[in-house]
């Protein structure tokens, strides 16, 4: 409750002329931000529409799908101990599978949130699901206060010393960030009234689909009975209801004719279709659902499409590498007993090099002790040599 008068009263005195230092944050704000879209539509676009998954794990797998492994750089004595302890903490807590997570969330939503496992003594790392998360509390400044999560019909507040929130793409200094799907699912007004989302666009135009294709494929039919009587044209509509339309055959002994209802070749909706289709390529910012779904693509026109890509791909990247060394990889160091910013420990996207072996070289490096035999039996034995073990 006093925690509450005293946002209440920071929100006043703001009313009353206060203004923050780096960021003016409405004032709204201090009682706590909600998204523009909610994350609740962003799962839901992942989860039920075929495009949006494929937009955003081709993105994600192009981001993370590869792994990654640590490095050192480093002169630092104990450089090698302190990647020691955040490789062992990696392979604890499975970082490769939250960050598999992570990006994809990232990428639909342009946030994920993740619990540190005691904020004083990191030894987990848990992610909350985007759906609880309700609003973020910020001060004057555009510092975060608090989390505030929901759950189960009740609320909960975190501080933020316990959240990693990787916010990607805020806009106009906005607590959350933006996702590809946030331009997809989002509405504004015009001049002539509010124009619905894309998703909206074409999720009404799949509805209709099914409908005109039923309505058309067997179109309705008019049975036209001439001089028949209503004893007779009764029959019929009882013979014509029991009775399927494909195949069936009817015997009259009175002109008798049927007129069907066709749709008309005028109304032609092809362009439209593609445009609607176009918006959400380009908000979806990769062109692979547009080359998976459209004949003529060459080699070249493949391989441009996959270029246009990889800029998203490498500042995705950057993004979630900086923050992994600095939230993650520097406290695990500093909780081991080494400094952080000497060891120096960076994350690396891929698989790492190994170096080629030149033959020739190792066998001087034997003949000239640089290594022992032991050594060099080792060494090929990587590369594939057959080696029986040497009699004692």
């Amino acid at each position: 409750m006093l925690k509450t008068l005293k946002m209440l009263r920071e929100a006043a005195g703001k009313v009353r002329g206060g203004r923050g230092k780096l960021t003016e944050v409405p004032v709204w704000s201090i009682l706590g931000e909600i998204p523009k879209v909610t994350l609740r539509d962003c799962v839901d676009a992942y989860l039920k529409d075929p495009a949006c998954r494929a937009l955003v794990d081709f993105l994600a797998d192009q981001t993370v799908g590869m792994g990654f492994y640590t490095s050192v750089d480093s002169k630092y004595a104990y450089a090698e101990k302190a990647k020691e302890a955040v490789d062992g903490f990696c392979e604890r807590v499975n970082l490769d599978g939250l960050l598999q997570i992570c990006a994809r969330e990232i990428i639909a939503a342009g946030n994920s949130f993740w619990e540190k496992i005691e904020p004083d003594r990191l030894e987990d790392l848990r992610i909350i699901p985007l759906t609880s998360v309700k609003s973020i509390v910020r001060d004057q400044h555009g510092n975060v206060e608090a989390y505030v999560l929901s759950q189960d019909h009740s609320e909960k507040t975190v501080s933020p010393e316990r959240i990693i929130h990787w916010r990607w793409n805020p806009v106009n200094g906005e607590a959350f960030g933006s996702g590809l799907l946030r331009t997809l699912l989002e509405s504004y007004p015009t001049p002539s009234g509010a124009r619905m989302s894309f998703l909206e666009m074409k999720a009404r135009i799949e509805r209709i689909m099914p409908e005109i294709f039923e309505k058309y494929a067997g179109p309705d039919e008019i049975w036209i009975f001439h001089e028949a009587s209503e004893q007779e044209i009764s029959t019929a509509q009882a013979l014509l209801k029991s009775k399927p339309k494909a195949g069936a055959r009817f015997i009259y002994s009175k002109p008798a004719e049927v007129k069907t209802v066709q749709i008309d070749p005028r109304a032609r909706f092809e362009a439209y279709i593609e445009h609607i289709w176009n918006q959400f390529i380009i908000g979806g910012e990769t062109p692979i659902p547009k080359l998976i779904s459209t004949p003529g693509f060459t080699e070249a026109s493949a391989r441009a499409a996959v270029e246009v890509a990889e800029r998203k791909v490498m500042a995705l990247q950057r993004f979630m590498k900086r923050i992994v060394e600095r939230e993650i990889f520097a406290l695990i160091v500093e909780q081991a007993g080494y400094d952080p910013r000497k060891a120096a420990i960076r994350l690396n996207w891929g698989i790492p090099e190994k170096p080629e072996i030149n033959i020739a070289d190792l066998l001087k490096a034997a003949e000239q002790n640089l290594i022992s035999p032991e050594e060099f039996r080792n060494i090929v034995r990587k590369i594939g040599w057959e080696l029986k073990e040497p009699s004692q």
